[in-house]
């Protein structure tokens, strides 16, 4: 095989692998198929093999180099093409199964959790395979979710007898010691409490370091104030590691009002340099169609919530439904009774969750009898107010601008907080 060849084109720098045009054929020739391409499409050969010949513009060999095997180094080009595509493919596979893997992983670390809390379960006094089974199917698969429900609910949503469900909720409440506990206790416990990024610094400050788990937190405003644009943030940055904000868990999206838009969490991923692919796939969506499947679907979630390493669960809007079902003041009653039961199977599920955050947004209204100052008040009423634990006004700044206000917080004082929203998500 020669070590150097020199293909003369009317060029004295041209060099095997640089295209080459051939005015016999009328094609262009590269790396080693100069010789067959040419026999191949050129229309009269043996003209074409004496103008090698007597020109010699095709190819010289240096003197005492062997003659070079077009057709072998045609076939060493293309093995070299199969083989790097095999390789290519090969690394494909590998990460594709690497990403199979790791999602194997996950999810036998998750069953295993549940497993154990199933376990846990089956030892309490009178649990039986027959009861056990009401219990996983009623949602009920850990002593927290037995201890923290009303008796009266688990008896409706599992078909158990009173006595039953008594010394189930009393065996449970012992197991986990349920009782009175020093402030010191609780001030441990809250040392270490999670905390999501909301994107924003200023925001973040409001909530003194970022949206904490184990509460509701319900953000109000008018149209166009920002609250789904948050919500959909949430669901990105809950995904992200913990020293970057999140908690390296999967988000549950009940939609009750069909804003919910992948592509807006395809914006927002590509901001942090994610692949949008896993994020979406780490999104739960549930549409709700009405309050009744509204409901349904947060009693649903606290069945998956281990399952699926759900940290956050957002519900936009919280009162859409009810609003539009429940007309007139006849039905205020009902509706305010619905709404305040709804509310506290969300935050049951914080108290069985500790390391889950629930977001709601609210709707407004405005109050016919108020002639001075701010007219608009959330939708809801007192039922609401009380039953969330943080409460946050949106409105309306000056271009991109929202400003963000804590109404009620236990433990933080009002404030106000400037954001923006752009493209690339909620930022300062």
């Amino acid at each position: 095989m020669a070590k150097t060849i020199t293909v003369n084109n009317n060029n004295d720098n041209f060099k095997l692998g640089d295209p080459y045009f051939c005015h016999e054929c009328g094609r262009t020739h590269q790396k080693g198929k100069i010789y067959q391409d040419h026999l191949k499409h050129a229309h009269n050969t043996d003209k074409i093999n004496e103008n090698i010949k007597e020109n010699n513009d095709i190819i010289k060999l240096d003197d005492n180099e062997e003659e070079i095997d077009y057709k072998l180094l045609e076939e060493s080009y293309d093995d070299n093409e199969v083989l790097e595509d095999d390789i290519d493919n090969e690394v494909l596979e590998d990460d594709i199964d690497n990403e199979v893997l790791e999602d194997d992983m996950e999810s036998n670390a998750n069953e295993k959790s549940l497993d154990k809390c199933i376990e846990q379960v089956k030892k309490l006094p009178g649990v039986g395979d027959a009861t056990l089974r009401k219990l996983i199917k009623a949602g009920f698969t850990s002593l927290e979710s037995i201890a923290f429900t009303p008796p009266s609910i688990i008896q409706e949503d599992s078909g158990l007898g009173e006595k039953s469900t008594a010394t189930l909720v009393k065996a449970s409440m012992k197991e986990l010691n349920i009782g009175f506990k020093s402030a010191q206790d609780l001030w441990e416990r809250r040392k270490n409490i999670s905390r999501i990024s909301t994107g924003s610094q200023e925001l973040d400050n409001l909530f003194a370091g970022g949206l904490e788990t184990g509460c509701v937190v319900e953000f109000f405003g008018e149209f166009r104030t920002g609250k789904t644009q948050i919500m959909h943030q949430l669901c990105v940055n809950v995904q992200l590691p913990r020293e970057k904000g999140g908690l390296e868990g999967r988000a549950l999206y009940i939609d009750t009002e069909g804003t919910f838009r992948p592509e807006r969490i395809i914006q927002m991923a590509e901001a942090l340099d994610l692949d949008y692919d896993k994020v979406l796939k780490n999104i739960i969506f549930g549409r709700a169609y009405n309050s009744d499947h509204q409901i349904l679907l947060a009693k649903e979630a606290g069945n998956i919530i281990k399952e699926k390493n759900v940290k956050l669960i957002v519900v936009d809007s919280l009162i859409g439904h009810f609003r539009s079902e429940y007309i007139g003041r006849g039905t205020l009653a009902t509706r305010q009774q619905t709404i305040n039961q709804h509310l506290h199977d969300l935050l049951r599920l914080c108290d069985i969750h500790p390391d889950l955050a629930v977001v709601v947004t609210n709707q407004v209204q405005a109050k016919p009898d108020v002639f001075y100052g701010n007219p608009i008040q959330a939708a809801g009423g007192n039922v609401i107010a009380h039953g969330s634990t943080m409460r946050l006004s949106l409105r309306k700044g000056k271009g991109e601008q929202r400003v963000a206000k804590m109404i009620d917080a236990p433990h933080l004082p009002e404030g106000e907080a400037v954001f923006s929203i752009t493209e690339n998500g909620i930022t300062d």
